[in-house]
């Protein structure tokens, strides 16, 4: 899946050491029903880890929530690695530790984040409901892996987080016997394998979290239409690919089912409906998070062309470089068509795609989204849905311990026009054809 699928942010502490190398068995509690006919441990400890033993502990976790969801993922992670060495040792070498490795390297863990202060925003505060936000969120670390390493496979990256690529480091080391064609299909289809066992592995941690059955078939159908929705946006994302699809409102729809229920509207569901939330309490924060999953696609757009790399933990340019097509570039486009201005869409149509961009060249097209006010239209917007998506917030009952956290997580999240603050419009001075927003101005970055 594409980049703004799978958002990928930097790493806020070193990377972490890959689980043991080999673990005990870990031990099994009674087997207990849920009542919706599958078996769960009656003991969390049988598959989660270092989690919360009573309302003290779920205070601590507060603190520290990614350095709690990267612990249950080294308990995790060491017994899904046992159990595949046991399977194949050259299998479990090649790509589980490969999966365990990227996941534990993982980087801020925001959506592993929003599920557990939504549990706590919801009055989350026992030891079962803070048990299964861990492990929920740790299950959300595995599928962002898998979008990750697919992601880089259908983009054809060599680069992640600095390092090799999955695909490209499997295909390195076969180069030398089978040749570079060979080994870099080898290297893609083992990836996807990769993927897939990233896949498993999240669904495993979730039908393992001990729930309570009507709590049970809530999660397990957000889990679900999650997952669906991540390929239908991305089958739209290759389905515009293919047919040079232009229209912003079918942008806006892929991004929406690629990105934004992803990232913040199912992970903000899945922590309340662990807490056991009504309702009207669920559907508000839904309505939050698809604001704000929204507003969170448009500001990764503007960041990739805009952004500071330092801040951004990536390098401008490449969704031009890639010739993806964002909402950011289509309203470039229709806004240049309306005008008449050829000089915009002859810099479009010579940079998109180019895969040889250089910064010069980069700058053209910088110069045309600020001309063309598209930059300042999707500034507006996202400052828009932001503001929308705090007042859904704001219009839930919510236990203040857990509501004070989640509400600056989610206007982080959105990337507010004001940090620290509310979002805001920003004000666009007439000039020419357009109403263009000024390079440099508010927004420039993150």
């Amino acid at each position: 899946m594409r980049p703004t699928h799978a958002k990928d942010h930097p790493a806020a502490s070193p990377p972490r050491p890959i689980a043991a190398a080999a673990v005990a068995s870990l031990p099994r509690g009674p087997v207990a029903r849920d009542g919706v006919g599958q078996d769960r441990t009656e003991a969390c400890s049988t598959a989660g880890g270092p989690l919360p033993t009573g309302p003290a502990d779920v205070r601590r976790t507060d603190a520290d929530v990614p350095g709690a969801v990267s612990r249950v993922l080294d308990h995790v992670l060491a017994e899904r690695l046992r159990r595949a060495r046991l399977a194949d040792p050259l299998f479990a070498r090649d790509v589980a530790e490969r999966v365990a490795r990227f996941t534990l390297e993982g980087g801020k863990r925001t959506r592993a984040q929003l599920v557990w202060w939504a549990s706590r925003a919801c009055a989350g505060r026992d030891p079962a409901s803070a048990t299964a936000a861990l492990r929920i969120g740790g299950a959300l670390e595995l599928l962002q892996t898998c979008a990750l390493v697919h992601d880089d496979v259908m983009d054809r990256a060599t680069l992640r987080r600095g390092r090799p690529t999955l695909h490209t480091d499997l295909a390195a080391g076969h180069e030398d016997r089978v040749g570079t064609e060979r080994a870099r299909r080898f290297g893609q289809s083992a990836a996807v394998l990769a993927g897939d066992l990233a896949l498993a592995w999240a669904d495993d941690l979730v039908a393992e979290t001990p729930l309570a059955a009507w709590t049970a078939v809530v999660v397990r159908r957000l889990w679900s239409d999650m997952r669906t929705e991540m390929v239908a946006g991305q089958y739209l994302d290759l389905h515009g690919q293919v047919t040079a699809a232009r229209s912003p409102a079918r942008l806006l729809r892929a991004a929406r089912l690629k990105s934004a229920l992803y990232s913040v509207e199912r992970p903000l569901a899945l922590g309340a409906a662990v807490a056991g939330a009504d309702e009207v309490t669920l559907r508000r924060l839904r309505e939050a998070g698809r604001c704000v999953g929204m507003a969170f696609q448009l500001r990764d757009d503007l960041d990739d062309v805009f952004g500071d790399p330092l801040e951004t933990g990536k390098a401008c340019g490449g969704d031009i470089r890639e010739g993806k097509r964002t909402y950011l570039v289509a309203v470039a486009r229709a806004r240049a068509e309306a005008a008449g201005d050829d000089a915009a869409l002859a810099v479009l149509d010579r940079r998109f795609g180019d895969a040889a961009l250089t910064e010069r060249g980069l700058d053209e097209v910088r110069d045309v989204l600020v001309a063309t006010g598209a930059r300042a239209t999707v500034e507006a917007k996202l400052d828009r849905l932001a503001a929308q998506g705090l007042r859904h917030f704001d219009g839930a009952l919510l236990d203040p311990e857990g509501a004070g956290p989640l509400r600056a997580l989610l206007l982080a999240t959105a990337g507010a026009a004001r940090p620290g603050g509310e979002a805001a419009v920003r004000p666009r001075p007439a000039q020419g054809p357009y109403a263009p927003h000024p390079r440099g101005g508010a927004g420039s970055g993150r």
